[in-house]
């Protein structure tokens, strides 16, 4: 199985709404930095994912009402989305901390909207990951079994400083809830060795591939998995922890997954990046130790 862990659903035209209102693609556009892109059919997303051989897209949105005034996508439109192809599509729900109903949002996401986890960006949102009023959140997602996936590392999005993505501005709170499920996203890049060290340390912290390549895709995998790390480190060490994402539709999965495909392993690591971990990430284990 091949899961795509980190999709923002922006081009998804069953949820596409024009203008610059709160939720409306000209905000997304500004806001997330998307570039020149438009909105896509079912019909060809569906193309793409069976070019990569995605199994499943797992739906990041993201809600940024006190730092812009909207959200990228909300868990309403997300849940729809799953319910209308719930063979190719999971989500996640976000909530704004800074809101007073953040919890009572989060605990209804999960709830009765089936969210798989929550999506936070403190560097975009504008938070510390340790703030009390976000730790409830974490006691929620603790309590209802579901992990969280953190932006961070470098983040094209406006607004988002890499003073507050470095993988240790998390630790405090990965250490202080070692029952919940962290991801740091896109491989903290470009501190790759610090987030080695989070991952060593913490077992309960994952991450995922869909870092910024500045070559090709093929030439920065290759970079990430032989030069940033040791050759072996993935396969000896943390192949129990790192899952395959794209980060799309800033870059598409079958690029990354062509490239990754190229990237030499033994087949039981391969299949645990792209899709092993990624189970055992939404749906609980954590392993103490790597083999």
């Amino acid at each position: 199985m091949l899961i795509d862990m980190h999709v923002h659903p922006l081009l998804y035209r069953e949820i596409y709404t024009p203008g610059d209102a709160p939720d409306g693609f000209s905000f997304w556009e500004r806001e997330f930095g998307m570039g020149h892109m438009g909105p896509m059919d079912w019909d060809e997303i569906e193309v793409e994912l069976d070019v990569c051989r995605v199994d499943k897209s797992v739906l990041m949105p993201l809600d940024v009402t006190c730092a812009a005034g909207g959200r990228f996508g909300t868990n309403e439109q997300i849940a729809a989305l799953v319910a209308a192809h719930p063979d190719r599509l999971w989500g996640f729900a976000s909530v704004d901390p800074g809101l007073g109903d953040a919890s009572e949002s989060l605990e209804r996401a999960f709830k009765d909207l089936g969210a798989k986890g929550l999506f936070l960006h403190p560097a975009k949102q504008g938070f510390d990951p340790g703030d009390p009023r976000a730790q409830q959140l974490y006691r929620i997602c603790e309590d209802y079994n579901k992990p969280v996936m953190f932006d961070a590392g470098l983040s094209w999005e406006p607004s988002a400083p890499l003073s507050a993505c470095h993988p240790l501005a998390f630790e405090r709170v990965i250490m202080s809830f070692p029952r919940v499920r962290f991801c740091l996203a896109h491989f903290a890049w470009p501190w790759v060795r610090e987030m080695v060290a989070m991952m060593l340390k913490y077992p309960n912290c994952f991450t995922e591939t869909s870092i910024t390549y500045l070559d090709s895709p093929e030439e920065m995998m290759m970079r990430l998995f032989t030069q940033d790390m040791g050759p072996l480190w993935y396969e000896r060490s943390l192949s129990y922890q790192v899952m395959f994402a794209s980060n799309t539709p800033r870059f598409r999965a079958f690029k990354l997954k062509r490239a990754l495909d190229a990237v030499p392993m033994r087949e039981d690591a391969r299949e645990r990046l792209y899709g092993g971990t990624a189970v055992r990430f939404l749906e609980g284990e954590i392993c103490d130790g790597n083999a």
